[in-house]
């Protein structure tokens, strides 16, 4: 089927390439032509998949009979799916501006200081190793066994408890602090990505501009405030709706840490375990729905910033 699909749009195309050249419109012609494996891709690939899972989510966990807004109706009614709902909004606030803080307050620390490079290469360390091996490396820093005499913590947070006198705690089961300690796996992650970006448009700074600054007495808070952050606020705006996206879509460290258990999932995994673990394909399709929908408006954002900047 995916042969004769191919072979439509080359005839098509051929179609239109002919049709081009007698009417006068070989340019416009050809543009199509080249154009057509593109839209046919993404036709097959990102709009059919997408009006299907549309379609999916009015049915029910069979995808045998219409069911209309209830897989809605549970989304933002069921008490689990509120708590689904929260841990996402906490997520994507604070993911996004504690890692660009980070970044951005780090990028400005090394900035033509001694040993940048190998500075920034720490930072930008955790970027190399997938979501997996991060979370696998946190396990270990939040791991707990119970306090009892020759038994030693090998969890490092827990470690730092019982040295300064307190009882090891199961960081991972007590909600909503575990939700806040698996957002702090992906700032670790995200904010060299932040810091890199940053780093870039701040060097890209004019240096007239800087001296110029510190000729007029602009001390440091006023240097960072009316010189570095209006210069390089459309390299934060990317970096914030770039990791905001990547937040929302979060799957690989909540299932890793805790397998969405102890009022820890997010859509993103929820999705998954609604599809694949429960096969409620119906509402695993209103949940895939509602996180494109989310996803939208920071697209559009970022569109229009690039835009705006590019103008």
């Amino acid at each position: 089927m995916f042969a004769a699909i191919l072979l439509f749009a080359a005839v098509v195309g051929l179609i239109l390439f002919i049709a081009g050249r007698f009417t006068g419109k070989r340019d416009r012609a050809i543009a199509a032509l080249y154009l057509a494996p593109t839209v046919l891709l993404l036709s097959v690939g990102l709009l059919y998949p997408g009006m299907r899972t549309i379609y999916q989510s009015f049915l029910d966990a069979s995808l045998t009979n219409f069911v209309g807004f209830d897989n809605y109706q549970k989304i933002f009614s069921d008490p689990e799916q509120l708590t689904v709902l929260r841990n996402t909004a906490f997520w994507v606030l604070l993911t996004p501006f504690v890692a660009t803080a980070i970044g951005m307050l780090y990028a400005i620390l090394v900035d033509k200081a001694r040993g940048e490079a190998f500075a920034k290469a720490l930072v930008f360390l955790p970027m190399s190793i997938s979501f997996v091996a991060a979370s696998v490396i946190w396990k270990f820093v939040y791991e707990f066994r119970p306090d009892q005499r020759n038994v030693n913590q090998i969890g490092l947070v827990n470690q730092i408890i019982v040295a300064f006198g307190g009882e090891p705690v199961q960081l991972l089961i007590e909600a909503p602090l575990n939700t806040f300690l698996l957002i702090v796996i992906l700032v670790w992650i995200q904010a060299g990505f932040a810091m890199t970006v940053l780093s870039a448009a701040i060097k890209a700074i004019p240096d007239d501009i800087i001296e110029a600054a510190r000729l007029d007495g602009v001390g440091p808070w006023g240097m960072f405030r009316f010189v570095t952050l209006p210069a390089i606020r459309p390299a934060v705006v990317v970096v914030l709706t770039t990791i905001a996206i990547g937040t929302l879509k979060v799957f690989d460290i909540v299932q890793t840490m805790t397998g969405g258990r102890f009022e820890t999932s997010v859509i993103a995994n929820e999705f998954y375990s609604q599809t694949f673990r429960s096969d409620n394909r119906g509402f695993g399709a209103a949940l895939a729905v509602v996180l494109f929908i989310l996803v939208i408006p920071i697209v559009v954002y970022n569109i229009r910033q690039l835009r705006r900047s590019e103008a």
